[in-house]
């Protein structure tokens, strides 16, 4: 698969003059639930509605979706209210009821796309098709992953093609229910610039206060558009009630929101930007050199160590460290998100090094 402008074709035929917005509840409930929503919706910058209507929950137990049923509402819908449908699918089953009730924009979920298996199979199932494939980032941070499965679809003759950015999963708790892990994203658009990227803002946030900040950054970076779970009721909501907001709250998001030029011809701003530039080139190398220093340090704390046949972890002096950095960058600046995560790979860096010296 190669980076082409015709991967953009599908989105440029809505002809908008804003960031592409699906909205709607995260579950199908009711026929009046759906109805009510899309008509709430339909006169603002969402063009398309989204419900899920088989939802894999983690545990069984919790609301699972009302099943094909649902498929109806949002076809009654899309009759009412003009507005296009999408919904998501993880089987050549759901693939095929949702083909029926002319469902236009099949979204492939987090679960679904960690597995080459199932993805084959729903990409077989759509095999040719004219409708439109969005594919969700894979539960864990696996860009490889995340392309392969837009590459069995592209790979089926299936040509209208997007990714949406939901977060990724992590054993350790931050202010999101999904890391956002921008760089993953960043690198999908460098490899496939044409590609449209969606933003998920609801799925990373976990609960409705920070969607705004998500939805801004995700334009500061030139996404495509946005997917927000929207209902009437939110708190009342059958599933992810803390995440949901209503259609009016989506009205004053896409009003407040700053929709960023790529580029400026002013040769001022060029001189500026390129200036700027070239002090980050700087500062960059300086880096790379002060981490080599770090390392040649980290190689003959390994040899002190061997000599004396000491482990290479140790606990209580790493714990002093990242304490006392995260102090530090506080006072620079520095979020402690950042701060963990840069000196955690220093840290296994300073092992890595440290094992090899133990080794030799």
């Amino acid at each position: 698969m190669e980076n082409k402008k015709e991967l953009r074709t599908w989105l440029d035929k809505f002809g908008l003059d804003h960031p592409l917005v699906i909205a709607g509840p995260c579950s199908a409930e009711t026929e009046e639930q759906v109805l009510k929503i899309a008509h709430q919706l339909k006169d603002t910058d969402a063009t398309v509605l989204r419900a899920g209507i088989w939802k894999p929950r983690t545990r069984p137990g919790n609301f699972e979706g009302v099943g094909a049923l649902g498929l109806k509402w949002l076809q009654k819908a899309k009759q009412e209210t003009g507005m296009l449908t999408t919904t998501e699918v993880a089987s050549p089953h759901h693939v095929d009821l949702a083909l029926e009730h002319d469902i236009d924009i099949l979204w492939i979920g987090a679960r679904t796309t960690v597995s080459p298996f199932i993805v084959q199979d729903i990409a077989d199932a759509l095999k040719g098709t004219d409708k439109v494939v969005l594919v969700k980032n894979p539960v864990n941070p696996d860009l490889s992953l995340w392309l392969g499965a837009v590459e069995r679809f592209y790979s089926c003759d299936i040509k209208n093609l997007g990714v949406i950015h939901r977060g990724f999963s992590a054993y350790e708790k931050t202010k999101y229910r999904n890391n956002p892990e921008w760089q993953i994203a960043i690198e999908l658009q460098n490899k496939f610039p044409d590609l449209p990227l969606i933003l998920d803002p609801s799925h990373i946030a976990g609960r409705r206060d920070i969607i705004f900040d998500l939805c801004q950054t995700a334009l500061d970076l030139n996404y495509d558009g946005l997917i927000v779970e929207t209902h009437f009721d939110p708190d009342n909501a059958w599933s992810d009630a803390k995440q949901q907001i209503t259609p009016a709250t989506l009205v004053q998001i896409m009003k407040d929101l700053k929709i960023r030029k790529e580029v400026s011809e002013s040769e001022e701003f060029q001189k500026k930007l390129h200036n700027l530039r070239a002090q980050i080139d700087v500062t960059d190398n300086q880096l790379i050199e002060l981490l080599s220093k770090r390392m040649k340090i980290s190689d003959e704390i390994g040899r002190v160590k061997k000599s004396q046949n000491v482990s290479v972890l140790q606990t209580k002096r790493w714990n002093e460290i990242l304490g006392k950095m995260v102090l530090e960058g506080e006072q620079h600046g520095l979020s402690e998100e950042f701060i963990l995560r840069l000196f955690k790979a220093v840290h296994q860096e300073s092992i890595n090094h440290q094992e090899k010296i133990m080794k030799q």
